[in-house]
């Protein structure tokens, strides 16, 4: 059996062939122009209630909330404000994080689409969909997670490797930039990052790259918003070389890239894995302004088989296939790799490490406080690492049953592999090895989709999955546009009972306070708020709030379709207002083996709701 990327294209191809225009309409009566927005918003968007101008609600990704107005008492008697439906038929996953300034959301929208919509009523103001080409290569689902705001413009990438600047009161657009081949599995997915550059004042749109299942070189790149013109870019395979105002500047790591091997069965004696490595950085940055510092996850290597990155004598243990599977700290400046600290070396899993980097300040057993990241990886692991210098603080499990390790050591900050779990090398003509039972599988203990950190309780609330494949090898070679994997996999169940879960995690003891189960797997993000509530999306469609302290169930909707995507919450008018957005799809429904089949009854769909206390409610009144 030998697995795809994606299934048979001609649904999609007919879909995207839909988009024979670029089309940005003003539908509803426009607003007063609104003000720019500043980088001194951006910066305080972690505690502003009335914008959310960031992908994470701020540079410190904690999804956190300080608006109270809605609580555990009082969460009961939400309601639904509105909603508002993207329309025709290219439904598909829906993964975006919306974002609001002065009374204005913008979300986007599978097919690389972006819509803003009146904040009270949800009329649509105006919107824009990117002119697609037939041949764009997404691995997982023609999705889009979200957009970015600064100054008069909102910014949002595009499935045939592009970003597009647009005017946030009219839609027109402003810029568009390319920066890679579509043709070669280049995309974009993730929602773009604003920082500023701390030594020359300069405001900078962050971007990476996606494509990994393609064998593209991943790329971070900083750009002007303003203009669209790169400012540096860095590349995260070890001996590429990055630039800085447009000229060569320093490779990533060591030249001669030892952390990858020669391919000895390449025809033409070329170092393949190295130059069609992965390590794309396709989920959205975090910014540690105090060190100047863009922290953001690294993706998985290329291909999966690991063999194919060791060489005909190597063992895995030879090769750590640097700079994949990990979380990178760059400086803002220069686009120079500050840190890295490797989550899975020599990745054969497709574990990545493109999962959130949540900025906090971490308690250690003794009392000590360090400034951290904290990231709940695919391979099952939750990391809190030493944000100055990438030096790994506590590491634990945070989903059941993880087979491909014992434990991580907190003096190497090595995973213990267990033996076994890395499929066996090919044989001389044989086309596929015995397979192996693994867990989690490539979709992960946690996939991208982002946790939240309450300031409240001091806990994670992680949207876990219980699940694990059969995974062996497969013949592997590099063909441009095709994918690369030389590895194959069924996903499967782990308990009868459920496949999602939903965790409260202490990150100073690894202790899971409270769980929640669910029948499908968990593929929304989740937003905390200091109502002691806790906010995510099922895959059958509800949309549910938890007692952020017990975990128990206080309130649910559903909404018609599945959640995949991460709520957000803002303050209007006086009153508290909490938004998703709808539709099923996203990489489950196309990779996921028994789980694909699982959710084959969740309708698709493509909508933003918003939810409030009725207006009548005096409980509803600021707390």
């Amino acid at each position: 059996m030998r697995t795809r990327t994606l299934p048979a294209p001609n649904p999609l191809a007919q879909a995207v062939k839909c988009l024979a225009m670029a089309a940005s309409i003003a539908l509803a009566a426009p607003h007063a122009t609104a003000k720019p927005v500043t980088w001194d918003d951006i910066a305080n968007d972690h505690t502003s209630t009335h914008n959310v101008l960031q992908y994470g609600m701020g540079t410190n990704a904690q999804r956190w909330s300080p608006l109270n107005q809605v609580n555990s008492d009082n969460i009961y008697k939400l309601t639904p404000a509105w909603s508002y439906s993207f329309g025709d038929e290219k439904q598909r996953g829906q993964e975006s994080q919306a974002i609001i300034h002065d009374g204005v959301i913008y979300v986007t929208g599978s097919y690389s689409r972006i819509f803003a919509l009146d904040a009270k009523t949800g009329a649509r103001l105006w919107s824009y969909a990117h002119r697609l080409p037939d041949d764009i290569r997404p691995c997982c689902d023609v999705v889009n997670r979200g957009a970015a705001i600064y100054g008069d413009n909102v910014f949002f990438g595009t499935l045939d490797a592009g970003v597009v600047a647009l005017n946030k009161d009219t839609g027109k657009v402003v810029w568009r930039e390319k920066f890679g081949d579509h043709q070669a599995g280049y995309t974009m997915t993730g929602a773009p990052t604003i920082v500023k550059d701390q030594k020359s004042g300069k405001v900078m749109l962050i971007h990476g790259s996606s494509g990994d299942e393609f064998g593209v070189v991943g790329k971070l790149f900083a750009r002007d918003p303003e203009t669209g013109k790169e400012i540096w870019m860095r590349p995260f395979v070890e001996g590429h070389m990055g630039r800085l105002n447009g000229k060569d500047s320093t490779p990533t790591g060591d030249v001669k890239a030892p952390s990858w091997p020669d391919d000895p069965n390449s025809p033409t004696g070329k170092v393949e894995a190295w130059s069609q490595g992965g390590g794309a950085p396709w989920q959205s940055a975090s910014f540690d302004v105090e060190t100047n510092t863009i922290i953001i996850g690294a993706g998985n290597p290329a291909p999966w088989n690991g063999w194919a990155r060791t060489g005909k004598d190597g063992k895995p243990a030879d090769y750590d296939s640097l700079y994949t599977s990990g979380q990178v700290g760059v400086d803002a400046t220069t686009g120079e790799v500050k840190w890295f600290y490797q989550h899975t070396p020599n990745d054969a899993w497709d574990f990545s490490g493109n999962n959130e980097l949540v900025l906090f300040d971490y308690k250690d057993k003794a009392g000590k406080t360090l400034k951290a990241t904290a990231h709940a990886d695919r391979n099952g692991f939750f990391y809190v690492v030493d944000r100055n210098n990438g030096k790994l603080a506590n590491a634990f499990p945070f989903v059941d049953n993880i087979t491909w390790a014992s434990h991580i050591d907190l003096k190497t900050g090595r995973p213990v592999e267990n033996k076994g779990q890395r499929p066996a090398r090919l044989e001389p003509g044989q086309e596929r090895s015995e397979a192996v039972e693994v867990s989690p599988p490539f979709l992960g203990g946690k996939n991208w989709n982002p946790m939240a950190y309450s300031q409240d309780t001091g806990l994670f609330y992680v949207p876990a999955n219980h699940w694990k494949e059969d995974y062996w090898t497969e013949e592997v070679s590099y063909n441009k546009g095709s994918a690369y994997l030389g590895m194959g996999f069924r996903i499967k169940r782990m308990f009868d009972d459920h496949v999602g879960i939903l965790r409260a995690m202490n990150p100073t003891t690894g202790k899971v306070e409270w769980e929640h189960k669910e029948p499908l797997p968990l593929w929304a993000g989740v937003l905390a708020t200091a109502g002691n509530l806790v906010f995510t999306g099922t895959g059958d469609g509800y949309f549910k709030a938890f007692d952020a302290k017990t975990g128990k169930e206080v309130w649910k909707f559903q909404t018609g379709t599945g959640i995949i995507s991460p709520p957000i919450t803002w303050e209007m008018d006086g009153e508290q207002y909490i938004g998703v957005t709808t539709g099923y799809g996203g990489a489950v429904p196309l990779w996921g083996g028994e789980m694909a089949e699982l959710t084959k009854p969740v309708a698709q769909g493509g909508s933003f709701w918003v939810f409030k206390l009725p207006s009548w409610d005096t409980s509803s009144a600021k707390r």
